[in-house]
């Protein structure tokens, strides 16, 4: 999994198409992997706020963390991935649900190693430049991987 991860990064297009057969049991464990990371980006962010500010504990701020990263999120994903396939309706490349959801997952698990690096500057450096620069390149990335995704997915239909 973790080469095909890091592979994502360089040439998205022929993973998504490698993984084009995944099963949906499977999908929704990338998903998952993929949110319990980003949960676990988040630990650093909330241990140095709870430090500058105790009136609001860490483990009250990892436990809102939990509640929206582990189940809403989810559920924000499946509502993308479901309005994405529609809207792919309108354009030459159709693209069905379960393609959109690899699409989406797979884009999410892939980002999710930047997503950690910019946890770790806003935990250990905080707010500034080396933050805004991390969130952006991990914010592009996991644009271009979905869009390459998306595009192959669809054009392999």
């Amino acid at each position: 999994m973790l080469p095909r991860i890091l592979q994502s990064w360089w040439s998205p297009r022929l993973v998504v198409r490698g993984l084009a057969d995944m099963p949906e049991r499977v999908k929704l464990v990338v998903l998952m992997l993929a949110m319990l990371i980003f949960l676990v980006a988040q630990a650093p962010m909330h241990a140095r706020a709870a430090e500058l500010d105790p009136s609001v504990p860490f483990e009250a701020r990892m436990g809102g963390s939990l509640l929206a990263v582990m189940f809403l999120m989810p559920l924000i994903a499946y509502a993308i991935a479901g309005f994405v396939s529609l809207l792919s309706r309108v354009t030459p490349w159709p693209l069905d649900q379960g393609r959109s959801r690899l699409a989406l997952f797979w884009a999410l698990l892939a980002a999710a190693p930047a997503v950690l690096l910019a946890g770790l500057v806003a935990g250990l450096i905080g707010q500034g430049p080396a933050l805004t620069m991390t969130r952006a390149f991990s914010g592009i990335g996991f644009l271009m991987i979905w869009g390459a995704g998306i595009s192959a997915l669809a054009r392999q239909a």
